[in-house]
């Protein structure tokens, strides 16, 4: 018999490599990424029955760290994951969909990085908060 084995979920870090809160993303995100693909085995991929293990464990991802900037679709849909209520976040100055777009062709560097973006399941967080990151990082895994 035939499986069809899911692609994993794809994270993308917008990095700034000047960055101290970039840094410490990059950090946790590659610690996240490594532990994710130490504890799954074969038999785990099949295995979709309950752990008996308290700690859950979260599962493999993609992980990309670029230091470019998102493209203009890309930003498009970050900021449609964000809302309104969240935009001047993630674009400096900005406050309507229309205004980030327009300040971010102005400039790229008023994207505030770093930005993760879980792109499977439309979650995004600003900045390097450890707890913010994990729970992106959790709720994937909950799905």
């Amino acid at each position: 018999m035939f499986r069809f084995h899911k692609p994993l979920d794809t994270v993308t870090l917008f990095h700034k490599a000047g960055s101290p809160a970039s840094l410490r993303a990059v950090a946790l995100l590659k610690q996240v990424s490594a532990n994710a693909s130490e504890t799954a085995t074969e038999d785990q991929a099949s295995d979709h029955t309950p752990q008996s293990h308290p700690k859950r464990h979260r599962q493999q991802f993609e992980l990309n760290i670029t230091e470019e900037p998102p493209t203009p679709d890309q930003l498009k849909t970050i900021l449609e994951y964000v809302g309104t209520s969240r935009i001047s976040s993630f674009v400096q100055g900005a406050s309507t969909e229309n205004e980030a777009m327009k300040r971010f062709k102005e400039s790229a560097e008023n994207f505030q990085r770093p930005v993760i973006v879980d792109w499977n399941h439309g979650r995004v967080v600003a900045g390097d908060k450890e707890s913010e990151i994990l729970k992106l990082l959790e709720e994937v895994n909950s799905n």
